[in-house]
């Protein structure tokens, strides 16, 4: 999100309303020395496995792609697998580097774009799980029907996805500055007042529209899906077909289910930080403090270790990745 982690919402003046993206003294009064060399650590663990995971399955669906084994589903994954090495590749990275850090020095450009980046990477991964969802209940309910699929409607939906993701993030590109203060450089989200009711809407409406309503969605079409697979199964069908759908279907359940659980904590500190802002730009003393260090931190670790847990589903869930990935070492 905006806040690396327990950061303290402030208001400059009237005129300006400010939440901190990177607030100097992350870890004061809690043993600096030791979070910022564990917390970058993680990360870079994270990382590591992240990329290593998503860049085999990448191969795997390019290689499946290239002998003619063109699915939307198959480069929906791949599109998923593509959103958590942008995340891995382009945002943790600089995150390590942040949390090691007393004060923001990793200049204007990347306060700019790093959290809008991030947040659209997410947004892009909870639509393709819906889309690839509803793919799944498609193909589930009839999966002996010989389905084809154009590159170019394929394109189209990739295109919706990511064209949406970056929409809707604009403000936290727009509102983001680098600000000095007196214990140094700040990137903080200051919009100016007539914005003020637009971010008192958008910040409640923003989790709604991407993630309880993408993830909602998800559920009612693996719901669906699993109800086709129960009925399936009492009909005289090919056994291996059966297996291939019950196992999509558990496939897509998990990917859901973990990003859910993963991302949950994420919003918690989301909405906790925004109703401290509101508070105080209205001058009202809020009954709450900032998030606790510990619930802040956990948050954006979770975030992260989505990217190294979806490849990892589909790797050991999917039988055709599985029988792929011995096929890539003969």
């Amino acid at each position: 999100m905006d806040k690396l982690v327990g950061n303290n919402v402030t208001t400059e003046n009237s005129s300006l309303n400010k939440w901190t993206l990177g607030e100097p003294g992350l870890f004061h009064h809690r043993d600096p020395s030791e979070l910022r060399v564990l917390v970058p650590a993680i990360l870079g663990v994270i990382c590591v496995l992240g990329v290593a995971c998503n860049l085999t399955a990448m191969v795997i669906l390019f290689s499946n792609a290239h002998r003619g084994k063109l699915s939307l589903i198959n480069s929906l994954i791949f599109n998923l697998m593509f959103a958590d090495g942008l995340v891995l590749m382009f945002t943790v990275p600089f995150r390590a580097a942040s949390y090691s850090r007393a004060n923001w020095s990793l200049g204007w450009v990347v306060c700019k774009t790093a959290d809008w980046f991030l947040q659209s990477c997410m947004v892009a991964k909870s639509l393709t799980v819906a889309f690839m969802a509803k793919a799944c209940s498609r193909y589930v309910s009839n999966p002996t029907r010989q389905v084809s699929i154009h590159l170019g409607s394929i394109l189209v939906v990739l295109f919706f996805i990511w064209l949406s993701a970056c929409s809707v993030t604009i403000p936290l590109w727009l509102f983001a500055k680098l600000q000095r203060e007196v214990r140094g450089l700040v990137c903080v989200l200051m919009f100016p007042p007539e914005a003020k009711e637009f971010m008192s809407v958008y910040v409640k409406a923003y989790p709604l529209g991407v993630y309880c309503a993408p993830l909602s969605v998800a559920l009612m079409y693996v719901w669906k899906a699993y109800g086709h697979c129960q009925r399936r199964s009492s009909k005289s069908q090919n056994l291996r077909t059966q297996i291939r759908s019950r196992r999509l279907t558990l496939m897509l359940f998990s990917l859901t289910l973990a990003m859910a659980i993963l991302w949950l904590p994420q919003w918690v500190v989301w909405l906790w930080e925004r109703h401290l802002a509101e508070k105080e730009t209205e001058g009202a003393q809020p009954l709450t403090s900032s998030p606790p260090l510990f619930l802040a931190l956990s948050a954006q670790l979770l975030t992260f270790s989505l990217s190294l847990v979806n490849p990892l589903i589909v790797l050991f869930l999917s039988e055709e990745f599985r029988e792929s990935y011995r096929g890539l070492w003969r």
